[in-house]
């Protein structure tokens, strides 16, 4: 067989095996909770995996150690503040909202846990919050299709509509008919393939080149900065290179915010499950971002250092790695690990997409609907929102990959400090957090679109800072007691630091 026929026939059983598990979860999906929830019971290692596998998306095999290898480790900075904003978000929000979701009226969405934790009557709150998450999320959709078409036919010289269908059928399939148990296991099932090739390479490739004193050899002569992650500082003025440091390092706030994401801490088991997710999913992002990084800076040593193996896409070298230094089926499997990274955002998102349709516009007006109903409407969603977000990828010249980073600071400014603050002060009012909601995501869509201000800093700082301070303010205006809100946070406060068994939800 061909190098070729051994890669698709490694992609072919990955794809098989996401269907499998697809099947699997359909069979133990029986109601809107399981759908949109796996009724609550996810183990620490699989919620971890799961919401570290729907983040990182093809960015962290492609985009990171391509960005690497153009200008060193001084791009790190990006890896470094995901890291940490994870790490606080595992910490901070986590047992927190896993416990406030189920004891305010069993919240199972961001959008409508808003309005259960503030008691907005209105449903102004949910329905702005589904609003942005739907328009968000239907892009960042279609931006990762758009990816998967780009990836057959830039690996495999397929027509770009061809590889276009083949990943958004597949992963329709399982997340259609699995839900959020489907997308967690295939998710699972991808964090795991996603580490071991990102460990795998690296540590192949170093042996192959001749250890490290001969690669840090190479990467010197070909960059001499390429291992500085201070590089440029002292070379002009300090203050601009903190703030663009600071800047690529924000990204990191972005975490609080993400509903695909804090989705799987409300699908834990208990909040104390939270601790030992921290540690299995802070674990998986350090070796999965340091392989990526390895690898790139590897990749400077043996491609940059000889004109005779010339590497034209960056974006390239870790695929180029893997082809060169293993059997091409298991070059086929690291493929596969990149179609896993994009795939799992997709179904991830997928299913929030469909849970802001079903659960918060469909059932805030009030209609009775039957648990296998509920199921079916949210199969639609899925359906409905993977339809539109394919026919904005049918243009493989689409723009859309641009608003990744837009869609990710979007979401931050929009929903972090609200998440923050749900969590942490009793005196949030609805009227203040949609203020701040509003303030935070016009501020993206205003600062994002004028190349100065976009250039100078992320737009997720100022939208982020600016939603905090207007809930706060507005907030403090609106203030009224509510001896219900007050009842809800202290069994909040105790649960999460009680080492109490399952939580108890607060009828209402």
């Amino acid at each position: 067989m061909t190098d070729q026929t051994y890669q698709l026939l490694a992609i072919g059983v990955y794809m098989v095996a996401m269907l499998a598990i697809g099947y699997f979860a359909f069979k133990r999906t029986s109601d809107l909770d399981d759908y949109m929830l796996a009724g609550r019971g996810l183990k620490p290692g699989v919620a971890a995996l799961s919401a570290g596998a729907s983040d990182m998306s093809g960015w962290l095999l492609m985009g990171l150690p391509g960005a690497i290898y153009v200008s060193g480790l001084i791009e790190a900075w990006i890896a470094i503040g995901l890291t940490i904003g994870a790490w606080l978000n595992w910490k901070f929000v986590a047992p927190r909202l896993r416990s406030y979701t189920e004891v305010s009226q069993n919240a199972i969405t961001v959008p409508s846990f808003f309005e259960k934790r503030l008691k907005d009557k209105t449903h102004v709150l949910r329905i702005a919050s589904s609003v942005i998450v739907l328009v968000f999320f239907t892009f960042y959709v279609s931006s990762g299709m758009v990816a998967a078409g780009k990836f057959f036919e830039g690996s495999f010289g397929w027509p770009y509509l061809a590889g276009l269908a083949t990943v958004t059928i597949v992963t329709l399939t399982y997340t259609l008919f699995g839900g959020f148990l489907g997308a967690t296991l295939t998710d699972v099932a991808q964090g795991l393939l996603m580490l071991a090739a990102l460990v795998a390479v690296p540590v192949v490739a170093l042996i192959q080149t001749g250890g490290i004193s001969a690669a840090a050899e190479g990467i010197r002569e070909a960059n001499p900065d390429a291992l500085n992650l201070f590089a440029g500082f002292g070379e002009g003025n300090n203050l601009v290179w903190a703030l663009g440091i600071f800047s690529t390092a924000a990204w990191g706030l972005g975490y609080f915010g993400q509903p695909h994401i804090i989705v799987r801490f409300m699908a834990l088991r208990t909040p104390q499950d939270a601790k030992a997710g921290r540690r299995i999913g802070i674990g998986w992002m350090i070796l999965t971002a340091g392989g990526a990084i390895a690898t790139a800076l590897i990749g400077i040593g043996y491609f940059a250092g000889d004109p005779a193996k010339e590497l034209t896409d960056p974006e390239t070298v870790f695929l180029l790695m893997s082809q060169i230094f293993f059997h091409p089926f298991v070059a086929g499997l690291v493929l596969a690990a990149v179609l896993a990274a994009i795939m799992s955002t997709v179904s991830s998102q997928l299913v929030v997409c469909s849970s802001a349709l079903v659960e918060d516009l469909y059932n805030i007006v009030g209609r009775e609907a039957t648990p296998r109903k509920q199921v079916m409407l949210g199969r639609t969603g899925v359906l409905v929102v993977a339809v539109v977000a394919a026919l904005l990828a049918l243009d493989q010249n689409s723009t859309i990959l641009d608003l990744v980073a837009f869609a990710w600071a979007g979401f931050g400014a929009a929903f972090g400090p609200l998440v923050l603050l749900s969590l942490y002060w009793r005196k949030l009012t609805a009227t203040g957090a949609l203020a701040g909601m509003l303030v935070g995501a016009a501020t993206v869509f205003v600062w994002g679109n004028i190349p100065a201000l976009a250039d100078s800093m992320y737009e997720i700082v100022p939208g982020f800072i600016l939603n905090l301070v207007v809930t706060v303010v507005v907030s403090r205006m609106t203030y009224k007691p509510d001896a219900v809100i007050e009842e809800e946070f202290a069994l909040m406060e105790h649960q999460v630091s009680a080492k109490a068994a399952r939580p108890e939800p607060v009828a209402g």
